[in-house]
């Protein structure tokens, strides 16, 4: 019974957060449309900010699943499935639910980065690089942590102007400019591009200087 209320807690508060705000949605709301006495949510949540991490931290766990899921049903190589991200982001941004992005909000809402509701949201993101990180690999990207990073960008630009915009075509923008970064991270690296590599080359004053 303890858990099945926590669990009704954070629907709540997930779909009241998601629709109003974290910061506007107060615990008295919360308590009304869940049916859950104070006492018990203070039990499990002995401040609100310790409901907004849980909340986020089960949509995190959700939303990777089924994002995952989704380009796995897209896509079987990796190369594929890295621009099928982007794919499964557009079809996102079109859908009829789509109020943005929690994590987004999080942490704009909670501006502190040391702030642990902005912690939670920084998390999300270091998951969803991750995930885009392994892809890489997966592919054969000379350089995996340099493309998930540049594809990072894009998704959670796309996203951005998507949350302001509404659905404008920033997923699918954002994936020509991906497949371009894609391209170039699965070719073979030139002779420059290798002695620019930590540890690779001898580089001295002055080719350090041209290369800022």
């Amino acid at each position: 019974m303890a858990t099945a209320r926590r669990q009704q807690l954070i629907e709540t508060a997930e779909r009241l957060f998601q629709r109003d705000g974290y910061r506007a949605t107060g615990i008295d709301r919360i308590l009304a449309e869940s049916g859950v006495a104070k006492m018990t949510l203070y039990r499990h949540f002995p401040a609100k900010a310790d409901l907004v991490v849980a909340v986020l931290r089960q949509r995190c766990a959700r939303w990777r699943a089924g994002m995952e899921q989704a380009v796995a049903r897209r896509a079987d190589l990796p190369r594929e499935r890295l621009l099928a991200v982007f794919d499964v982001f557009e079809d996102w941004f079109a859908s009829p639910g789509f109020a943005g992005c929690m994590f987004l909000k999080a942490a704009g809402e909670y501006g502190a980065i040391d702030d642990p509701v902005h912690r939670a949201a920084a998390e999300h993101h270091r998951d969803l690089l991750t995930y885009l990180r392994r892809l890489a690999v997966e592919a054969g990207a000379h350089r995996p942590a340099r493309l998930a990073r540049q594809l990072m960008l894009l998704l959670i630009g796309a996203t951005a102007i998507t949350q302001v915009n509404g659905p404008v075509g920033a997923g699918r923008q954002a994936r020509e400019v991906a497949a371009v970064l894609l391209a170039q991270a699965l070719a073979e690296p030139s002779s420059s591009d290798l002695s620019a590599e930590p540890g690779r080359g001898t580089t001295g004053p002055a080719t350090a200087r041209s290369r800022r």
